[in-house]
């Protein structure tokens, strides 16, 4: 099945559109008739340029405002202009047209007089070897559904009429996909896919300004795919996406987004769809992630011995060295933390780049290979460096800013035993952190879409609504990332006086911002943290006398917890406590977590409190405190 992508939903001139396009891997493309109007080569011209890149025109759109008019020159001079178009698609090398529901304010009903217009434009275009797909806008005037249009053109009964459907017209009204299952695939001409973020609003404005890639908002597009696909339909499937955000951004990037979801999307209907099995290449299932295998630090000197004794405060242990690098690893638990002061390889380049950071992540799936097969099928850049004598080729893929993904499975040798030297066995004992619970990456709000569907996309991870996040100095929007093993938030500073916004700017967009540790039991963690001289976030007595006025808590635990600086929050399914360490390296931090009960959240409504406190202590002001 061939893949398309409409030259609206992408940014730049159609030059560069048409480039973005061809790289992304797309086999086609819709002419919308603005880009071709704004270029200054002639048709012809515009034709042998897109097929210069290996693509295909595969819909010249829109033509509006057609059928129903009354009888005289409103009719005539669409049948005119209609005309036009047809030469014209003929010089540019495409053979169809969208013509979508009329919104003209002279425009009459009727079901059979909108089929007679379209049975007299059929016999026309068939003078032109050109075929018409109809096309029910959500705000159509008199046709708004693509039940009705599907009746006009099955009443026009003309081999060149055909029908054009659009997910967002169809979910945005909310119509029921399913009724496209009765239709036959041979008169659906052309179909067109988009998602949208459920937001109440004027259908139109909503189409104009908020679709997004199938994938990264909350339209069944699935289902109404796999209803296609049922039907028959064996045509291109093509993105029409109109959004302001994409429209600022890179052409590149935005056209790569919309390869993945589409590859993504199919790739779901081929499994879920009986019948459908070849309509699009087999790829790799996605990925369960079922742990984090390892989160690895590029660091040097003062900066690496800082950041060890940060790690031995909350309880961390170097337990191993390299073979053959200036590379440490710190463990407690099932949490792995290297710290790598290595010159010459990947994660020295980015030290030189950013400082001391997080520069790769090491997850744990089933299959490595098929992981890194399903992520390059869906655009993915491998990862790949020299390997020392002795070290595990491990497979691995780029992550967000530049930073390594390396995926693990019991199929590779055990990279601790291969390239690792115990050190003596630690004397003293943890801090009873277990596992990492999660970890969070800042980006520009403008990433979040593509990154939210990087991740959606390539493991079995479910996304939570976005939330707004309070900094004194601005507003940053989070969305949670889950699946069995692997939790992330997403985090998009939309101005550089944000904390988060701060980080991103001074360290030259490092992917990760903070790291959170799970204790089964976050008050006696926190008399060992204190023991060790750990670090912790300062919290202000306004802090916990909120706490008392928000939650029935006992007077010992509020106690408690403003003794060790421990927020809390509640909600229906159980209760969540974290501690924070203060900033380290520009504005990164760690966090300990207990969840109770079946608490799925992230202590959002402490945000505020957090940040406030960080950006007091990066400032260098005291908290006061009783």
């Amino acid at each position: 099945m061939k893949t398309s992508i409409a030259t609206v939903s992408v940014p730049g001139t159609l030059r560069e559109k048409l480039d973005a396009i061809a790289a992304a891997g797309f086999d086609g493309v819709e002419i919308f008739e603005q880009d071709f109007i704004a270029d200054a080569a002639s048709p012809r011209d515009v034709g042998a340029m897109i097929r210069d890149q290996g693509l295909e025109i595969t819909l010249f759109q829109p033509f509006r405002d057609f059928e129903g008019l009354p009888p005289g020159p409103l009719r005539r001079r669409a049948f005119d202009r209609a005309r036009r178009k047809f030469d014209l698609m003929g010089e540019l090398g495409t053979d169809l047209v969208l013509v979508c529901s009329s919104v003209h304010p002279e425009a009459l009903g009727g079901i059979d007089r909108a089929a007679d217009d379209f049975a007299e434009l059929g016999a026309l275009a068939a003078t032109h070897g050109i075929r018409v797909g109809y096309e029910a806008l959500a705000w159509g005037r008199h046709v708004n559904d693509h039940r009705d249009a599907w009746e006009i053109v099955r009443r026009a009964d003309h081999a060149n009429i055909g029908l054009i459907l659009d997910s967002f017209h169809t979910l945005g009204r909310g119509l029921d996909p399913d009724s496209i299952r009765r239709i036959p695939g041979d008169r659906i001409f052309f179909v067109q896919l988009a998602d949208a973020p459920a937001i109440p609003m004027d259908l139109l404005y909503w189409s104009r300004h908020f679709r997004c890639m199938p994938g990264e908002g909350d339209l069944d597009v699935t289902a109404f795919t796999r209803a296609v696909m049922a039907a028959g339909y064996r045509g291109p499937v093509s993105l029409e996406v109109f959004n302001d955000q994409f429209r600022g951004g890179l052409p590149g990037p935005v056209a790569r987004d919309g390869f993945r979801s589409l590859v993504a999307l199919m790739d779901d209907v081929r499994r879920a769809e009986p019948g459908c099995a070849t309509i699009m290449p087999d790829i790799p299932a996605r990925s369960a992630v079922q742990g984090v295998g390892f989160l690895e630090f590029t660091s040097r000197g003062d900066e690496a011995r800082d950041l060890g004794a940060l790690l031995a405060s909350l309880g961390f242990a170097a337990v191993a060295r390299h073979r053959t690098k200036a590379l440490a690893l710190w463990q407690q638990g099932a949490i792995r933390i290297l710290i790598n002061e290595e010159p010459g390889d990947f994660a020295g380049s980015v030290y030189h780049a950013r400082g001391t950071g997080i520069c790769d992540i090491g997850l744990e799936v089933a299959s490595a290979r098929d992981t890194v097969a399903r992520a390059q099928a869906l655009g993915a850049q491998p990862f790949v460096q020299p390997l020392s004598p002795g070290q595990v080729d491990i497979p691995a893929i780029r992550g967000l800013g530049g930073s390594a993904l390396h995926f693990l499975d019991s199929a590779q040798p055990d990279v601790w035993d291969a390239e690792f030297t115990p050190e003596p066995p630690a004397t003293t004992t943890g801090a009873r952190l277990t596992r990492i619970d999660h970890f969070a990456q800042t980006m520009t709000y403008g990433e979040m879409l593509s990154w939210s569907l990087f991740y959606t996309s390539l493991f079995t991870m479910a996304k939570s609504p976005m939330v707004d996040v309070t900094d004194p100095d601005g507003l940053v929007r989070s969305q949670a990332l889950a699946g069995d093993g692997l939790r992330i938030t997403l985090n998009g500073a939309e101005t550089h006086r944000t904390f988060a916004g701060a980080f991103l700017a001074d360290s030259l967009g490092a992917p990760v911002q903070h790291v959170a540790f799970a204790t089964d039991d976050i008050l006696a963690t926190a008399a060992m943290l204190a023991a060790r001289g750990f670090a912790f976030l300062p919290m202000t007595d306004n802090y916990y006398a909120d706490l008392m006025s928000r939650f029935d808590l006992a007077p010992d635990l509020v106690a408690a917890l403003r003794a060790h600086h421990i927020l809390y929050d509640r909600d229906a399914g159980g209760e969540f406590f974290q501690i924070y360490s203060q900033p380290f390296a520009g504005g990164m931090f760690f966090e300990i977590v207990e969840r109770r009960g079946d608490y799925r959240g992230y202590g959002a409504p402490n945000a505020p409190f957090r940040i406030a406190a960080q950006k007091r202590l990066m400032r260098g002001a005291a908290i006061p405190r009783e």
